[in-house]
């Protein structure tokens, strides 16, 4: 599974008020954290007004680059932020995201194209979510076609098929699922990806409900997602669940976590 840390996020308001502060310490110990516990990206949003994100979108990056060499994952809506992050990045790296509306198409895309960086792409456009599999794969096939047009392989390509929570429709799991599986089909050297935690925004319980889909997610075709990586009882579950679906060949992986002392759950 290829983990996208989710934690360097301006929207969570400790992150916010240290970008606020230039507070390098903080930025550094979470990018740290996640990577010792297993990142392969660092999903890095500034989350801050459009007139100062580039600005704090090249503190972001420089900052964390001065304590790891983990790759980016550059998450902005501001080509301005975007083409500063990616002139500071020292490493392969991401974009999140480019969806089907028009302003993304047109100013995230080039940049994703011209850098040549891996590229998450969401089947939303300028009408919204769609509520079904065959529409969402309607606006995938035009996002694929356009980011291979731009001259990227399909191996860089990161699909994701949409969480959407569960307290708004109990029914959109399976439309995430049925989605995948159909990404799988039409696109077998892409990866899928997914927002994890989006399922349950609104319930209780929530570490329980990530859990579960988590391991539905990888059984239908899911290979990397953006997630807490330091949440030890979903690594757990993304470990258990990829062994299960035999991804883990003579159960290595699970195995070595377990030894490790990385998962340090204690069995019953």
């Amino acid at each position: 599974m290829i983990v996208i840390g989710e934690k360097i996020n301006g929207t969570r308001k400790a992150v916010g008020n240290a970008i606020r502060a230039r507070d390098k310490q903080l930025i550094q110990d979470l990018a740290k954290h996640q990577v010792d516990a297993g990142s392969d990206f660092l999903d890095v949003n500034a989350g801050t007004p459009r007139d100062r994100e580039p600005d704090d979108m090249v503190w972001l990056v420089e900052t964390i680059q001065e304590v790891c060499e983990t790759p980016l994952c550059l998450d902005t809506a501001n080509p301005k932020a975007l083409l500063a992050g990616l002139k500071q990045v020292r490493f392969p790296t991401m974009v999140n995201s480019v969806t089907g509306e028009k302003p993304r198409i047109d100013g995230i895309l080039p940049l994703a194209c011209e850098f040549k960086t891996n590229v998450i792409l969401l089947p939303i456009d300028d009408g919204g979510i769609p509520k079904t599999s065959n529409s969402r794969m309607v606006i995938i096939e035009e996002l694929v076609n356009l980011a291979k047009g731009g001259g990227l392989l399909e191996e860089q390509l990161y699909i994701d098929p949409l969480a959407i929570a569960i307290s708004t429709g109990t029914e959109g799991a399976l439309v995430t699922f049925d989605t995948i599986r159909k990404i799988r089909e039409m696109y077998p050297k892409a990866h899928v990806t997914i927002g994890l935690s989006n399922i349950s925004f609104g319930m209780p319980l929530r570490s329980i409900i990530n859990q579960s889909f988590l391991s539905m997610l990888v059984l239908s075709g899911l290979d990397s997602a953006i997630m807490n990586p330091n949440d030890r009882l979903l690594k757990g579950t993304m470990l258990a669940s990829e062994m299960l679906v035999n991804k883990d060949r003579h159960c290595q992986t699970f195995s070595r976590a377990y030894r490790s002392g990385a998962l340090n759950i204690h069995e019953k």
